[in-house]
């Protein structure tokens, strides 16, 4: 193991050993009336309990009489966590779950509830079965059994069954087989044989012809087959989320076209033998289905709850399950709903995560709120400034909202559901032991963007030993992908790879450029068709920006590293903005677009796959190459095709471009991570960069 491995885990084990509280995990009781918790303090830890009404606290049991059970110290009593079961209030302890005496509890029998198959209708009269890829009806209490189709064969064929609920029909999948790419892959060194093994992924590309799926209901009696519209299935990515209504003669089903252009819900109305779009959610650019989408019917499908950013932000609708048009925007404003959590139809609200909506704040800081479905008025569940994260108690009636920012210590919070009052605090995390550790806090800054528009945020991590009469080199820490944002916004007492390189002399800073997500419409989709963009020109007026608050910031001297989407654009840097950036690392990038993954690529890159692909490729612009690049790579990658660095470094060669390259034998995904990897990348930025001056 390198020295400086050494120190950094010393390092580390001393920052963990100083702080206390960093997280909480509450275990309520069943009758709603208390909450347990290990609440942690100088010298160890103890377990409370809090009454819920009145938030009085006091220990949950003796811990005397414990520690003579567990032959340890009642101040820290080796018990990992705490729960209700059929013992009451248990322990794990070594692995098991025990009583509060040390007895273990039986392990209770799973029971298999006798769940009716698919295939049979729910009434017990029929039977679907699907053989050869064909559609087959039989009586189970005699009759004739009746083949429904016969052209189903194992390229074009049958699968799936899902009964309407009177059992007078059913609708069954028809599946068109695409061309189902095979990635190979060689594992060089196998643990248990000498000779390499040949390993083989199924993985769909770019622009590959993919498995379709259409819905064809069939009928009990004598009616012939509803086939499906197919001028509403035009170049399906995904057709699913097959639903009946309850009257059994309404059906829906959702289709996104291959592109993410359109997302629609359609219905068919199997009665009048109709097919039509429900839902209509269509874009210039593409919609976010999986990341920025939500769909919930209300009322057996009376109203529909909807995600979508057709206003530019992405907000909650409800509308009307019948003409599909909306009812309330029940969310509106310059904020962005991140999630739906729970929808309680009896109480008629629904509980959200949204950033953005406190003025003031970072706005991607989690903040949670309940929303009430007729009115849309909404409740603010965390007041407190920073992002949360929320635990409720069974019922609903309580919950703890833990709250945090990088440079903030959590505090942990019991409040009332009905009003979000603070019932008492539970914990919170002292930071004074570890600033005796030498930790410095992590600075959260905002600058805008290249155009002066919007509010671009980052952090910047300085070393322990940070002397303001020194400049030090600088390293962006990049993952640019446009599904989410990607700069911390919780505490942690070391955040990975940025704390190590910062331990080791450098400023290191991380930044959500335009193009990512979890903003407004404008500022997310800006990466559409220009995934290569990354925000560089953001990144470098954001960092320009601080180092006029921070001048060690040495901007003559400034390194960037990332994996995968992170790999393709740390990479990029030294392509498109070499002037700039000196020193790159780059590990398991998609450094093609072409190349990875058809649901991520296409998604922000559109379909079909034209020249912009190419234009935008790290290999196409191999050869402007400047500064210092470091590739690493995993043979068995098997999220971002390791051909993909491959390639990228084939290039460079043929370019006559100088660079280093290090595969992992037998590493996958992020071996760069991994102790050999990691330390070139540290010695490659202290090579290249230097150090303090």
């Amino acid at each position: 193991m390198p020295e400086g491995e050494k120190e950094l885990r010393a390092a580390y084990q001393a920052r963990q050993k100083a702080v206390w509280n960093l997280k909480l995990k509450p275990a309520w009781s069943p009758d709603g009336m208390e909450m347990v918790y290990k609440h942690e303090k100088e010298g160890g830890w103890e377990f409370l309990k809090v009454h819920l009404k009145d938030g009085k606290k006091g220990r949950v049991f003796d811990h005397q009489a414990v520690a003579k059970v567990l032959e340890a110290s009642p101040d820290k009593l080796p018990i990992k966590a705490l729960r209700y079961g059929s013992a009451g209030l248990e322990m794990q302890h070594k692995g098991e779950w025990k009583k509060l005496d040390g007895e273990k509890v039986p392990k209770q029998q799973e029971t298999k509830s006798e769940s009716q198959s698919s295939q049979q209708s729910p009434d017990g009269k029929w039977e679907v079965r699907i053989q050869d890829h064909n559609v087959i009806l039989e009586p189970r209490k005699g009759g004739e059994t009746r083949v429904l189709t016969s052209d189903g064969n194992s390229d074009h064929g049958y699968q799936g069954v899902l009964w309407a609920p009177d059992s007078s029909r059913f609708v069954v999948w028809k599946m068109k087989k695409g061309q189902r790419r095979m990635v190979k892959m060689v594992e060089s060194s196998p643990a248990d044989q000498l000779q390499p093994k040949l390993h083989s992924l199924r993985y769909d590309k770019p622009g590959d012809v993919i498995d379709t799926q259409a819905p064809y209901v069939f009928f009990t009696d004598s009616r012939p087959v509803l086939v499906p519209d197919y001028a509403l299935l035009k170049d399906p990515f995904q057709v699913n989320k097959l639903a009946w209504r309850s009257d059994s003669q309404r059906l829906t089903y959702e289709y996104i076209e291959r592109g993410f252009g359109k997302h629609y819900v359609l219905e068919a109305d199997t009665e009048e033998r109709k097919h039509r779009v429900l839902v209509r959610e269509e874009s210039a650019t593409y919609i976010y289905v999986w990341g920025n989408g939500f769909r919930h019917d209300l009322n057996g499908g009376s109203e529909i709850l909807w995600l979508s950013e057709r206003d530019g932000w992405n907000h909650l609708y409800l509308l009307d399950g019948k003409t599909g048009g909306v009812k309330k925007q029940l969310t509106h404003g310059n904020y962005v709903v991140h999630k739906v959590v729970r929808v309680d139809e009896e109480a008629g609200e629904v509980i959200l995560i949204a950033g953005g909506k406190e003025s003031g704040q970072d706005p991607y800081y989690k903040h949670w709120y309940r929303v009430d479905l007729k009115t849309g008025q909404m409740l603010h569940l965390t007041p407190a400034e920073g992002t949360h994260s929320v635990e409720f108690s069974p019922d609903g009636k309580y919950y703890v909202d833990s709250v945090s920012e990088v440079h903030r210590a959590p505090r942990h919070v019991l409040r009332r559901a009905k009003d979000a009052a603070e019932v008492c605090v539970l914990a919170v995390c002292d930071l004074e032991a570890l600033k005796q550790t030498g930790w410095r806090e992590p600075q959260p800054f905002v600058a805008k963007d290249r155009d002066g528009k919007f509010d671009i945020w980052g952090s910047v991590e300085f070393p322990d030993d940070f002397d303001p009469s020194k400049k030090y080199p600088v390293i962006e820490n990049i993952y640019a992908g446009p599904h989410d944002q990607h700069v911390p916004k919780r505490f942690r007492v070391w955040n990975g790879s940025t704390t190590d390189l910062a331990q080791r002399g450098f400023i290191v800073v991380r930044i959500d450029g335009k193009g990512t997500g979890k903003r407004c419409r404008e500022f997310s989709h800006f990466c559409y068709k220009n995934i290569a963009d990354a925000g560089f020109p953001d990144r470098i007026a954001w960092m320009r920006a601080v180092a006029k608050v921070v001048p060690q910031m040495d901007l003559e001297r400034v390194g960037i590293y990332g994996g995968s989407a992170g790999g393709q654009n740390s990479t990029g840097a030294l392509l498109f903005h070499g002037d700039f950036y000196k020193v790159a690392v780059s590990d398991c990038g998609c450094h093609d677009n072409r190349m990875d993954k058809i649901w991520w690529n296409e998604q922000w890159m559109d379909w079909p796959v034209g020249e912009h692909y190419a234009a935008q490729s790290n290999v196409t612009h191999a050869h402007k190459l400047k500064g210092k690049l470091l590739l690493t790579v995993g043979e068995l990658d098997r999220n971002v095709d390791p051909a993909s660095t491959m390639q990228v470094s084939n290039a460079l060669m043929k370019a006559g471009v100088d660079h280093k390259l290090i595969v992992v034998p037998g590493g996958g995904h992020g071996a760069g991570e991994g102790l050999y990897p990691k330390w070139q990348r540290i010695d490659w930025f202290e090579k290249h960069l230097g150090s303090a001056e």
